[in-house]
């Protein structure tokens, strides 16, 4: 269980009452030889203690953006943060000096990577990488942070965890690594863990088991869980409440329940609807018609009113439809949001 107080210490100022992640009208713009690429245009979105959020949406709609400007890890430049707060307990994060920001990351908030492969050091073993963090972050000696680091293997499940700490990365599968990746991620017992796709290029019964894996370890720690997928599957089965995302905004947020029975906004009705099912054998499968815009010139008013069925021509004109209350905790930015519920 995380100790709050020990984290105030880590970082003064933190308000133990405070929500734990606020994302307030977040911009992150890439300048490039080819024009100024607006990835993220003012996401919104809280996470609570022991909640799972999950952010979704198409390739290139801002994701993993939005991951890594919480995480303080955009490359800068092409990227900047032009706008906006990331609050952890009540501190604005983007008002840290770096060396500040340095002590949040895997103290307050940690990452699993995408690619585990690429993110662990392929020249160095999973053992020294694991220990390598107690030892930076907590003063341990090498004998307490390999017994450490073996103890943590252990927790996400690697058979023969004391053999294995000696092993590189090249030497794990695919989902091993991923527990590795995890193992790290949770070294330091932070309060916030984003998990990037992480169970991209692995087969169904691994991403199960690493899912699965995910949920018994929020549970324990009660951590708050940020999940970046496409994949609507996974999801269903372990979100609290989605953001879908395109074009860098947070088009609708609602309780996973909700969103799957009765979704508020065209984008999320597509992409559900857009999804394969068993009573549909033989019949065509509904598409979305269209790109995503490219995010160097993103259409006026609604990003999405080129692909939309429900688009009027007040969703061509700016500014953009605000963020509509269609039940308590339920937002979607569709100035036709009845329609698309069927009220």
């Amino acid at each position: 269980m995380t100790d709050i107080k020990a984290k105030i210490d880590v970082l003064p100022g933190l308000d133990p009452r405070a929500p734990l992640l606020e994302v307030n009208d977040l911009h992150v713009e890439f300048r490039t030889q080819y024009g100024i690429s607006r990835a993220v245009n003012g996401a919104n979105f809280t996470l609570a203690p022991g909640e799972t959020l999950a952010i979704l949406g198409e390739s290139g709609c801002g994701k993993s953006v939005t991951a890594q400007a919480i995480m303080g890890i955009l490359d800068s430049p092409p990227g900047f943060i032009t706008k906006g707060e990331v609050k952890y307990r009540g501190v604005d994060l983007l008002k840290l000096p770096e060396k500040e920001r340095r002590k949040v990351r895997a103290n307050q908030i940690a990452m699993i990577f995408q690619d585990a492969l690429s993110a662990l050091n392929p020249v160095f073993t999973v053992g020294y990488q694991l220990a390598e963090l107690f030892r930076v972050h907590r003063g341990m000696s090498r004998g307490d942070a390999k017994k450490r680091s073996i103890e943590l293997l252990d927790q996400v499940k690697i058979p023969a965890a004391r053999a294995r700490i000696g092993d590189y990365p090249h030497q794990f599968s695919g989902g091993m690594r991923q527990r590795v990746m995890i193992a790290m991620a949770l070294a330091l017992d932070p309060e916030v863990l984003i998990a990037d796709e992480p169970t991209t290029a692995l087969d169904v019964t691994v991403q199960a088991q690493i899912m699965g894996l995910l949920a018994e370890l929020q549970q324990q720690r009660n951590m708050g869980l940020i999940l970046i997928t496409h994949d609507m599957g996974v999801v269903a089965d372990v979100a609290d409440r989605i953001s879908v995302m395109y074009a860098g905004k947070v088009v609708e947020e609602a309780g996973v329940y909700d969103i799957y029975a009765r979704p508020a906004h065209p984008y999320a009705k597509a992409l559900l609807e857009s999804i394969p099912r068993l009573d549909m054998k033989g019949q065509q499968l509904n598409v979305i018609k269209g790109l995503p815009p490219a995010l160097t010139a993103i259409p006026q008013g609604c990003a999405f009113n080129p692909r939309c069925a429900y688009a009027q021509d007040v969703c061509r004109q700016d500014p953009a439809p605000p963020s509509y209350i269609v039940a308590p905790g339920r937002t979607s930015r569709c100035h036709f949001w009845r329609d698309v519920v069927g009220e």
